[in-house]
């Protein structure tokens, strides 16, 4: 059984706090199985973007949730992040969006290879 997309999220935050990085949750999607991003803002005017990797890859890893980058280089100027969630949004709107601010891009999320 799969947790809750709203106890991720809540629970995300908390790892956050806990290591003194500031996360907030920007968007509100569906409670029970709503898709999750999560933005990185790196302060610089720069963020990483990650989603829910495939559930293929999630299977073979054993792992429940994983991420994967939403673009190819390490960070992108923070307009074409906001213009990717925007599309993001107009094709799922009950997704979720969980924003994270740090210089060094934590985001404590689990990484699909590859």
């Amino acid at each position: 059984m799969r947790l809750r997309s709203d106890f991720w999220v809540a629970a995300h935050l908390r790892r956050c706090a806990a290591q003194n990085v500031i996360a907030v949750q920007r968007r509100r999607g569906a409670a029970e199985a709503g898709a999750i991003f999560v933005k990185v803002d790196r302060l610089d005017g720069t963020s990483t973007l990650y989603s829910p990797a495939p559930q293929t890859e999630t299977a073979e890893a054993g792992i429940e949730r994983l991420w994967t980058r939403l673009h190819r280089e390490e960070a992108i100027e923070n307009l074409k992040a906001e213009e990717r969630l925007r599309r993001e949004i107009s094709f799922d709107p009950d997704l979720w969006i969980v924003e994270i601010e740090d210089r060094e891009g934590r985001h404590f999320l689990d990484l699909a290879k590859g």
